[in-house]
């Protein structure tokens, strides 16, 4: 209950603070929008970026989990094949 007195009364001084400094708050908010822009766009560039690098990582690892799955089915292959060269020998 508190915390719902304590916000009405913060949203009702904050709208009559508006009120009476509406060309100063527009001064700060023209002030603070670049800023916030500049900002934005630099997190933005940064996680484009180190998206970018993830995927070039997971281009160079992909050949290798294909490498190892060849590797494993040759190997099954090969003991296929002395199996039935085992079997052929022995009939």
């Amino acid at each position: 209950m508190k915390t719902l007195i304590g916000g009405a009364i913060g949203a009702v001084l904050g709208l009559i603070g508006i009120s009476i400094w509406w060309h100063e708050f527009l001064q700060l908010l023209a002030g603070a929008i670049p800023v916030m822009l500049l900002l934005g766009g630099g997190l933005a560039l940064y996680l484009g970026f180190d998206e970018l690098k993830d995927t070039w990582k997971k281009d160079d690892t992909a050949p290798a989990s294909t490498a190892t799955e060849d590797v494993a089915k040759y190997k099954k292959e090969i003991n296929e094949l002395k199996d039935e060269i085992e079997k052929l020998k022995t009939a």
